[in-house]
Order: C-alpha cells, then structure tokens, then sequence
C-alpha cells in the first residue's frame, strides 16, 4: 500500500516540479512583451508584420502568458497538497491530537476530495473534447490556434491532484490502522501536519516512553525485592 503511495506521489511531484520549469519562459516572455510594446521601432515593426500576416505579435505573447500560467497552475496542485503549501484554516483543527486530525483530513479526503476530483476530470474532459472538435483557437482573430492543448491540461491536473490525493489517503490509513514500524513509516511520508503538532505529538510520545520505562524500572525494583 505505501509501495504504490510512493508511486503515485513521485507522479505527482514529478509533474509539478516539471511543470515549474515553465516560469522561466513565462517571465522572459512578460518581460519581452512589455519591453517591445514600450519601444517605437518594435511597437512600428510587430503593427507593420501584423498587418501583413494577419496575426498580432502581443496578442500571441499574452495568449502564450495566461497558457503557460495555466500550465504551470494546474499542473502544480498535486504537488502543494503533498508538500502542505496550499492555505488551511486550522483555527479548530489545530486543538486536536494528530491522530485525530489524521481522521479529519481522511474523511474529507473520502467524502469531499474525491468526488470533487473526479467530477472535474469529467468536466474538463467534455471541455478539452468539445474544442477539441471544434478546433477552437483564440477569442482574438490574432491570437493563438489550438486552445485544446492547453485545455487538455485541466484533465491532467486533476488526474495529478487526484493521484497526490489518493497517496495522502493510503497513507494515512497506514498511520492510523497499521502497527506501529508501518505507521511510523506512513508517518514519515506525511506533510499534512502542522510544525506545532507534530512536536507537540513528539513530546507526548517521549513522555509515554518515558513513563513506560519508569513504570518497567519500578515493575523491576519491586521485582528483585520480593526475590
């Protein structure tokens, strides 16, 4: 179960991780299209190539932005849910102990995140097909073709999200129904925990232990002394 968790999770980090790459050409083409559109000579020469070919230079450069955006968005949620870097509100999740907080985050996982992952594969499927067929392109006569490659990317966000998702739910059926070497092994591989908890968790645990050792040490003493 962890096993296929791993896979799942390397998938999604993978895409995530590639996709951020595409913030380089993002931000070279920003910077291009601002620049040129302040400059006479390219400003006059991009209206004079437009008029000829029928196409817009800076309509195609923010047409590539919000794609490339898009891209890079989409493509990035799986990875914030596993590394834990989207937004909570943990105002009453917080006052819970992590395994219960485990439960929580499981069955919202179970009752929410899913069905809402697997509609939105759904539904960006029927969009990516529909411009699909009608070979749609840019709503600027100038613009961009082919708006079905970037909308094909909706469908694969969520089957990225989805896949971060269901690593997240394996592993934490691991943490709190497994014996301990593979609940502490899930453990390790969750991020969903606050700093806060999780050292308040650990200190509970060293103090158990710690218990536990005097309440044997005690056992031991009491033992050797009715010998």
């Amino acid at each position: 179960m962890l096993k296929f968790a791993r896979m799942l999770d390397r998938f999604s980090r993978s895409a995530g991780l590639l996709a951020g790459w595409l913030i380089v050409p993002l931000v070279l083409i920003i910077l291009f299209d601002v620049i040129t559109r302040k400059l006479d000579y390219t400003r006059l020469l991009f209206a004079g190539w437009g008029v000829e070919s029928g196409f817009s230079v800076s309509t195609i450069l923010q047409d590539f932005q919000w794609h490339l955006h898009a891209v890079l968005l989409l493509m990035s949620f799986g990875l914030g849910y596993l590394m834990n870097a989207h937004v909570r509100v943990d105002i009453f999740r917080e006052m819970l102990s992590r395994r219960k907080q485990a439960w929580l985050e499981m069955i919202g996982l179970i009752v929410l995140g899913l069905p809402f992952l697997i509609l939105m594969i759904k539904f960006s499927w029927d969009q990516f097909y529909v411009s699909l067929l009608q070979n749609e392109g840019s709503e600027s006569m100038t613009g961009l073709p082919n708006r079905y490659i970037v909308k094909s990317f909706m469908v694969l966000g969520f089957v990225v999200a989805l896949s971060a998702v269901v690593a997240t739910i394996l592993r934490l059926w691991g943490y709190v129904r497994d014996k301990q070497p593979t609940a502490d092994e899930a453990l390790s591989e969750l991020a969903i925990f606050s700093d806060q908890s999780t050292a308040l968790a650990e200190a509970q645990r060293a103090a158990e232990e710690a218990l536990e050792k005097e309440r044997q040490a005690a056992l031991a003493a009491k033992n050797d002394q009715a010998s």
